[in-house]
């Protein structure tokens, strides 16, 4: 389906959250009517007015940076636990403290101080391990809830989560002992090496930096939710700012209409990651649709253009196309399979699974669309037909809708009943092969392959033997069909 491709296609964002909360929403469909209506309310918003747009953008490029990623990780993943031991630091950071202290009155304590600075150092080191897992991910959470509180003054966004001041409340509760963590990069980077040198000193000989981070890990550790509402909130304000600046430099798109219909109606379809691709136009009713013609002739690219305009019309409410109509629908592709070689399964294993996968799905009372591109090209002709023909079969059961393209004509016959049949086809003049790209209803009638080999200078004798040869071929299978004996 190249959805990596049409991921790094649709991505405006201005943050690394933003980016994460995309990718995200273009994986998990979830459609809710009042959250589109205000989705669009505020893309309309950040269309007509560039001042706030740019405002906006201004506060999300704070978290642009790639530590932003791993603000995911402090509401997603477990935190660190103390170790058993952690009383042992406690009592060495105030035995450091006594020490020095008293090292002022009586000399000997300072003596002590350097002892329990030496086993302080060990500690220190071994905890650096942890600290560095949260360096980067708590002072972005600082700044995530800072950005949050800018954004969260707007009226519009409000709207987006009206309760989120008690999530940003609560995670400022922290930001003392969270500000630690971001002095400590600001040392590591900018500050000159003996400042850097007196702080190490001074977090060695009292613990700091375990007593600090457990402290601190303890206490986001019952604010997950709250880290996770600002974290989304960020995000889905600069996913609508992507998709704003997305159908900005778009010359045709339209919003889809996703009804409690069957049908799938399409105007002038594109596929968003072929430049100035070819429309196309497509009604699927009670019958789906079996696609016939030759390489490079665009079936494989139509299928996809419908599969990624589903998933876009019901992540995003955008859709390449002058109008889009479609049911609720879950997607499921057979596209682009390849060998899995590190866990020893062949091209033809792999399909099988997943068409295995479909089948499942087919009949769990849901409205599917499968989207299968010469289904079981892998193994010979007569199994092949045999089995795809059950298959396809099989999975327009329960008013699922199914885009298919085969090469084998075979099938068009044993399926027209169940599948409208459309074509792709080219024109072979002299030394050159051209392309239109146009859906055309019925089956591919004319076949160039061989006049392909003939214009690419393939040697005569080849050329005139695989001629006779599918002469004979197509006599063959005349007659079959002709007397009622179909493979």
């Amino acid at each position: 389906m190249d959805f990596d491709d049409l991921f790094m296609f649709l991505d405006r964002t201005h943050s690394k959250v933003g980016q994460q909360y995309l990718y995200n929403k273009l994986r998990t469909i979830q459609v809710n009517e009042k959250q589109t209506k205000l989705n669009e309310e505020i893309i309309k918003e950040l269309s007509e007015n560039p001042e706030l747009r740019i405002s906006v953008q201004k506060k999300l490029e704070k978290l642009n940076h790639k530590d932003a990623y791993y603000i995911s990780s402090l509401f997603q993943e477990e935190h660190l636990n103390p170790p058993k031991w952690f009383f042992a630091i406690k009592l060495l950071s105030f035995a450091s403290l006594v020490s020095l202290v008293l090292g002022f009155f009586n000399p000997i304590f300072f003596i002590v101080l350097l002892g329990v600075f030496c086993v302080n150092f060990v500690i220190h080191y071994w905890n650096k391990n942890n600290l560095v897992q949260y360096t980067g991910s708590i002072p972005q959470l600082l700044k995530l809830n800072n950005v949050t509180s800018h954004l969260f003054t707007n009226s519009l966004f409000k709207k987006l989560n009206p309760d989120l001041q008690k999530s940003i409340k609560l995670i400022k509760e922290v930001e003392n002992r969270m500000s630690f963590f971001s002095l400590e990069a600001k040392l590591q980077g900018e500050f000159e090496i003996i400042a850097w040198f007196v702080f190490e000193i001074f977090k060695t000989m009292f613990l700091l930096e375990p007593l600090l981070l457990f402290g601190v890990l303890k206490r986001l550790n019952t604010k997950r939710g709250e880290i996770e509402s600002v974290f989304k909130f960020v995000g889905h304000i600069d996913m609508l700012v992507s998709i704003a600046s997305l159908r900005k430099g778009l010359e045709t798109f339209c919003l889809p209409i996703i009804n409690d219909g069957d049908k799938i109606i399409a105007k002038d379809i594109s596929h968003p990651l072929i430049f100035n691709c070819t429309t196309n136009n497509i009604e699927i009713a009670e019958k789906s649709i079996l696609l016939t013609g030759s390489n490079m002739s665009g079936k494989t690219s139509f299928i996809r253009a419908i599969g990624l305009n589903v998933i876009t019309g019901l992540t995003i409410n955008t859709c390449f196309a002058k109008s889009l109509t479609f049911p609720l629908l879950k997607v499921f592709s057979a596209i682009r399979i390849s060998d899995d070689l590190m866990n020893d399964k062949s091209y033809y294993f792999e399909e099988v699974l997943t068409i295995k996968e479909m089948l499942k799905e087919s009949e769990n009372g849901d409205k599917n669309l499968f989207l299968l591109d010469e289904i079981f090209k892998g193994t010979n002709t007569v199994e092949r037909i045999s089995a795809g023909k059950s298959i396809l079969s099989a999975l327009t059961k329960n008013n699922n809708k199914i885009l298919v393209s085969t090469h084998d004509i075979e099938l068009t016959d044993m399926l027209s009943d169940q599948y409208e049949l459309y074509h792709f086809s080219e024109t072979v003049n002299n030394n050159s092969i051209g392309f239109d790209y146009k859906l055309k209803e019925g089956k591919l009638k004319n076949r160039n392959a061989i006049r392909i080999l003939e214009i690419n200078d393939y040697p005569k004798e080849v050329v005139k033997e695989a001629i006779g040869i599918a002469r004979e071929l197509d006599k063959n299978y005349l007659a079959k069909n002709t007397t009622g004996n179909n493979v």
